[in-house]
Protein backbone atom coordinates (compact mmCIF):
# COMPACT_ATOMS: atom_id res chain seq x y z
CA UNK A 1 0.00 0.00 0.00
CA UNK A 2 1.01 3.52 -0.62
CA UNK A 3 1.01 6.69 0.99
CA UNK A 4 0.36 10.02 -0.76
CA UNK A 5 0.09 12.93 1.26
CA UNK A 6 -1.20 16.53 0.51
CA UNK A 7 0.78 18.95 0.04
CA UNK A 8 0.67 23.11 -1.17
CA UNK A 9 2.39 24.18 -4.40
CA UNK A 10 4.22 27.09 -3.07
CA UNK A 11 6.47 27.63 -6.67
CA UNK A 12 6.56 26.52 -10.01
CA UNK A 13 9.45 26.32 -12.27
CA UNK A 14 8.56 24.16 -15.57
CA UNK A 15 7.45 20.62 -14.79
CA UNK A 16 9.03 20.83 -11.01
CA UNK A 17 7.60 22.49 -7.84
CA UNK A 18 8.61 23.33 -4.42
CA UNK A 19 5.60 22.00 -2.54
CA UNK A 20 4.90 22.75 1.67
CA UNK A 21 3.85 19.56 3.98
CA UNK A 22 3.16 21.01 6.79
CA UNK A 23 5.98 23.21 7.21
CA UNK A 24 8.31 21.73 5.36
CA UNK A 25 9.03 22.68 1.89
CA UNK A 26 9.96 19.54 -0.72
CA UNK A 27 10.48 19.19 -4.37
CA UNK A 28 8.01 17.61 -6.22
CA UNK A 29 7.74 16.68 -9.83
CA UNK A 30 4.14 17.82 -11.59
CA UNK A 31 5.10 15.28 -14.88
CA UNK A 32 1.95 13.73 -13.75
CA UNK A 33 -0.18 16.43 -14.11
CA UNK A 34 -1.84 19.30 -15.88
CA UNK A 35 -3.28 22.53 -15.16
CA UNK A 36 -2.02 23.56 -11.31
CA UNK A 37 -0.99 26.77 -9.93
CA UNK A 38 0.55 28.08 -7.17
CA UNK A 39 -1.84 27.73 -3.73
CA UNK A 40 -3.53 24.22 -5.30
CA UNK A 41 -3.37 21.41 -3.12
CA UNK A 42 -1.94 17.85 -4.61
CA UNK A 43 -1.33 14.35 -3.14
CA UNK A 44 2.73 13.46 -2.96
CA UNK A 45 4.13 10.85 -2.94
CA UNK A 46 7.81 9.81 -3.67
CA UNK A 47 8.19 13.57 -5.05
CA UNK A 48 5.62 13.37 -7.48
CA UNK A 49 2.14 15.16 -7.61
CA UNK A 50 0.07 12.51 -8.41
CA UNK A 51 -4.17 14.42 -8.20
CA UNK A 52 -4.86 17.50 -7.54
CA UNK A 53 -7.44 18.17 -4.83
CA UNK A 54 -9.56 21.07 -2.76
CA UNK A 55 -8.71 22.77 -0.21
CA UNK A 56 -11.77 21.24 2.00
CA UNK A 57 -10.04 17.61 0.93
CA UNK A 58 -6.60 18.19 1.94
CA UNK A 59 -7.71 20.24 5.56
CA UNK A 60 -9.86 16.76 6.03
CA UNK A 61 -6.92 14.38 5.19
CA UNK A 62 -4.54 16.57 7.35
CA UNK A 63 -6.66 16.55 10.58
CA UNK A 64 -7.24 12.87 10.19
CA UNK A 65 -3.19 12.58 10.52
CA UNK A 66 -2.91 14.80 13.52
CA UNK A 67 -5.95 13.02 15.40
CA UNK A 68 -3.59 9.63 14.15
CA UNK A 69 -0.24 11.41 15.78
CA UNK A 70 -2.38 12.29 19.32
CA UNK A 71 -3.60 8.84 19.50
CA UNK A 72 -0.47 7.43 18.88
CA UNK A 73 1.22 9.68 21.57
CA UNK A 74 -1.15 8.55 24.19
CA UNK A 75 -0.30 5.28 23.35
CA UNK A 76 3.35 5.90 24.18
CA UNK A 77 2.44 7.98 27.36
CA UNK A 78 -0.26 4.48 28.04
CA UNK A 79 3.05 2.55 27.25
CA UNK A 80 5.77 4.79 28.92
CA UNK A 81 3.56 4.42 32.66
CA UNK A 82 3.05 0.73 32.45
CA UNK A 83 6.95 0.54 32.31
CA UNK A 84 7.53 2.39 35.59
Amino acid sequence: MCLSVPAKIVEINGEMARVAVGETIVNASLQMLDDVEIGDYVLLHTGFALQKISAADAAETLALFEELEEINKEMDREEQSKKI
